[in-house]
């Protein structure tokens, strides 16, 4: 059922979004030099890595080469790409990673293999699942543009930050998905890109805000 709602609505979403990827394709090459896409090694299910699509933000072949986490100050970001980071219209293109099978709609965001490398073996299931364009880190840490940008070491803050919030509600959703569950999950994600919500979905209220706890606490701390 998961895989046949991919294929059809990725599908559908090429077809409608066509005018779209055209308008944003000629802007980025109007902008800067290389190409229209960036086609990053990112890790998928069962540890085995693939490409993935997203509209270029950055100049080209530059990923690796600095901090991999980037705030909006970094001088690699192009003019066009500062707006299609700002809109979440980079992750357009993944479409077509849903439509080929290497990711889903719904699932744990890929990760570069740097991190993955990090996985204890609690986290290792993570990568029994198909990766996905949205999950509920997604929406939980949907302002970690931010974090990266305030941030001294942006790697450092997501290494701090985001990483260990981000694992969690992989595993959580690890042992609790289901097709309903996706669904909800994929208006959840277009709610909160909308109208620049703060609400999540009520199962992963307790698990965030435990997080946020133990930030606060180490902050005192230290």
């Amino acid at each position: 059922m998961k895989r046949l709602f991919d294929i059809v609505v990725s599908g559908i979403g090429l077809i409608l979004l066509s005018w779209l990827f055209l308008i944003l394709a000629i802007a980025i090459k109007i902008d800067s030099p290389g190409g229209v896409f960036f086609r990053g090694p990112r890790v998928g299910r069962s540890g085995k890595t693939f490409r993935i699509f997203k509209f270029r933000s950055m100049i080209p072949d530059c990923e690796g080469k600095g901090k991999w986490n980037v705030g909006d100050d970094d001088d690699r970001i192009t003019r066009v790409g500062h707006f299609l980071r700002k809109t979440k219209l980079d992750e357009i293109p993944q479409l077509i990673n849903v439509f080929i099978g290497n990711m889903s709609f719904v699932g744990p965001r890929p990760e570069l293999q740097v991190y993955v490398d990090m996985y204890t073996d609690e986290e290792k299931p993570i990568l029994d699942l198909k990766p996905g364009i949205t999950d509920y880190a997604s929406m939980a840490n949907i302002a970690q543009f931010e974090v990266f940008t305030k941030a001294e070491d942006s790697d450092e803050a997501y290494l701090k930050y985001v990483r260990p919030l981000k694992l969690k509600l992989q595993l959580y959703y690890r042992y609790h998905h289901s097709f309903f569950g996706d669904i909800c999950i994929i208006f959840w994600t277009v709610y909160k890109v909308i109208f620049k919500s703060d609400k999540l979905p009520k199962e992963i209220v307790p698990i965030v805000e435990e997080h946020e706890r133990n930030i606060k606490n180490n902050s005192a701390i230290n």
